[in-house]
C-alpha cells in the first residue's frame, strides 16, 4: 500500500493544500444537500420526491458550471502558471458570458412556466403542483450562480481555493440555516415547506453574489476594467473553442444522459424517486475526497503544464491516479458502514426504503467507477489539452450504451424500477477500460499557451 502510495518529494503537501479547502466546501454542499432531504424528508415524500425532481434543473446547470468550469480551468490554469492574468481575465469574460446566458434561459423558464418544466420528469399531477411551487422560488439563485460560479473557478486556477471554499461554505450553511427557518417556520418565520427550501437557495446565493462582487473590487490579481475583461481577442476564443469547448460539450451530453435517468424514473413512480434523491446525495457525501482530488489535480497538473514542466506533470498524474483508487476504497467501506442507518433519517415508504438500501449498496462499487473516470476524463486528459478523447468516450457510452438501455429496460421490457437502475449504472464500467488504456498510451500532454497581443 506504501508503494503504490509513493511520489515526489512535496506532492502531497501541494496537493493537500489544493484539495483539503474544495474538500471541505464539497463536503458542506453534500452535507447541506443531506439536511435538506431530511428536512423535507420529515414534511412529507411528496415534498421529497417533488424537490428531487425540480431540482434537476440546478442538477442540469450545476452539470453546466461543471463543464464550463473544466473549459475555464483548462486555460486558465496553464495562463497562470505563465503568469498572465490579463488573459486570465478574459477567460473570466468567456465564462461570465456563456454562464449567464443559460442561467437566464433557465430561469425565465422555471419562472414564468414551471408547470411545462416539470412535465419533461414526471406525470404525477402531485408531483408536478409541489415541483411547480419550488421552481418558481429558487429560479433567480440560477442567475447568481451564472455570475459566483466562472468567478470562483478563475480563483481557484488563481490557486486562491481558500477564499472559494469559505465563501461556499458560509453560503451553504447559511442555506441550511434559512431552510429550517423557511420549511418549518419557527417563532416569526412563514411556514413555506418546500417553497421555503427553494427561497433559502436564492436568498443565500444572492449574499454569495455581493460577497463576490466586494471580492473583486479589492482583490489584486485580476485586472479590474470590466470593458477590458469582455474585449476577448480572436484567438484565446479560437482556443478557447477547440481545447476548452469539448470539455464544456462532454459535461452537457453527459448531463442530459444522466438526467434521462431520473426521467426514468420519474415515470416509474415516486418509491423509487424519492430513494433516487436520498441515495444521490448519500454517494456525494462520500466522494467528497475523490472529487476533490480531480478539481485540485487539474489546477496542480494545469500549472505545472504551463510552466513547461510536462515529464514532471506526466508522474504527478500518475501518482494522482494512485491517490484516487485508494480515496474510492475508502469511500467505499464508508459508505458500507453507514447504509445500514441511512434509510432511518428520513420518512418514506416501505417500498422505497427497500429500494433505498438495495441501491445504497450498488453505489459502493458504482462511486468508484465514477471517481476514477472523473479524474482520469474531466481532469489529467482535459488539463493536458485533449478534452476531445473525453467528449467522444462519454457520448457513445451514454448515449450508446447507458440511455438506451435504460429506455428499452424500463419501457419495453417493463423490468422492475430496481432492475432497471442497476442496469443504469453500468455506464461508469462500461467506459473505464477505454479511459485507462488512452491515458496509459499517453500522449493527452501538451502546452496549450502563447503569447496573445492585448
Amino acid at each position: 500500500m506504501l508503494k503504490m502510495l509513493s511520489a515526489r518529494k512535496g506532492f502531497y503537501k501541494e496537493l493537500f493544500v489544493l484539495v483539503m479547502p474544495i474538500v471541505v466546501q464539497n463536503l458542506i454542499a453534500s452535507a447541506v444537500g443531506m439536511a435538506d432531504v431530511v428536512m423535507l424528508g420529515r414534511v412529507d415524500q411528496t415534498s421529497i420526491s417533488a424537490s428531487g425532481l425540480a431540482g434537476q434543473v440546478m442538477f442540469l446547470l450545476n452539470v453546466m458550471f461543471f463543464g464550463l468550469n473544466s473549459a475555464l480551468t483548462i486555460l486558465a490554469s496553464q495562463y497562470w502558471g505563465k503568469g498572465d492574468v490579463k488573459v486570465i481575465s478574459k477567460i473570466l469574460g468567456i465564462g461570465i458570458l456563456i454562464s449567464l446566458f443559460v442561467t437566464v434561459l433557465s430561469s425565465g423558464l422555471a419562472f414564468f412556466t414551471p408547470e411545462n418544466v416539470m412535465k419533461i420528469w414526471t406525470n404525477d399531477p402531485e408531483l408536478m403542483d409541489a415541483g411547480a411551487v419550488y421552481l418558481k422560488y429558487v429560479a433567480l439563485s440560477y442567475i447568481f450562480l451564472g455570475i459566483v460560479q466562472p468567478y470562483l473557478t478563475i480563483l481557484k486556477s488563481c490557486e486562491r481555493v481558500m477564499f472559494s471554499a469559505v465563501l461556499s461554505a458560509a453560503t451553504l450553511i447559511l442555506n441550511v440555516i434559512l431552510n429550517y427557518l423557511f420549511i418549518f417556520g419557527p417563532g416569526p418565520f412563514p411556514e413555506m415547506g418546500i417553497a421555503g427550501a427553494a427561497l433559502a437557495t436564492s436568498i443565500s446565493w444572492g449574499i454569495g453574489l455581493i460577497v463576490c462582487i466586494i471580492d473583486f473590487l479589492t482583490q489584486k490579481q485580476i485586472p479590474k476594467k470590466i470593458v477590458e475583461m469582455f474585449r476577448i481577442p480572436k484567438y484565446l476564443l479560437v482556443d478557447f473553442f477547440k481545447y476548452s469547448l469539448p470539455a464544456f460539450i462532454n459535461d452537457a451530453m453527459w448531463g442530459l444522459a444522466f438526467n434521462m435517468n431520473s426521467i426514468i424514473m420519474g415515470h416509474l413512480g415516486s418509491d423509487i424517486v424519492a430513494a433516487n434523491s436520498v441515495v444521490s446525495v448519500a454517494r456525494d457525501l462520500v466522494t467528497v475526497v475523490g472529487f476533490g482530488i480531480s478539481a485540485a489535480a487539474s489546477i496542480m497538473l494545469g500549472k505545472e503544464i504551463g510552466e513547461n514542466r510536462l515529464e514532471e506533470a506526466r508522474k504527478d498524474a500518475s501518482s494522482i491516479v494512485r491517490v484516487t483508487i485508494f480515496s474510492g476504497i475508502i469511500s467505499g467501506l464508508v459508505l458500507f458502514a453507514a447504509s445500514p442507518f441511512i434509510p432511518g433519517l428520513v420518512k418514506i415508504s416501505a417500498v422505497s426504503a427497500g429500494y433505498l438500501r438495495i441501491m445504497l449498496y450498488i453505489n459502493i462499487a458504482y462511486q468508484m467507477g465514477q471517481i476514477v473516470n472523473t479524474v482520469l476524463i474531466a481532469s489529467i486528459f482535459r488539463c493536458g489539452g485533449d478534452a476531445k478523447y473525453g467528449m467522444v468516450l462519454d457520448v457513445i457510452c451514454m448515449w450508446g450504451f447507458a440511455v438506451p438501455l435504460g429506455l428499452i429496460s424500463a419501457f419495453v421490457l417493463k423490468l422492475s424500477p430496481i432492475v432497471v437502475y442497476i442496469l443504469m449504472c453500468t455506464d461508469e464500467f462500461a467506459k473505464m477500460p477505454f479511459a485507462v488504456h488512452h491515458y496509459r498510451k499517453g500522449g493527452w500532454i501538451k502546452n496549450l499557451t502563447r503569447e496573445i497581443d492585448i
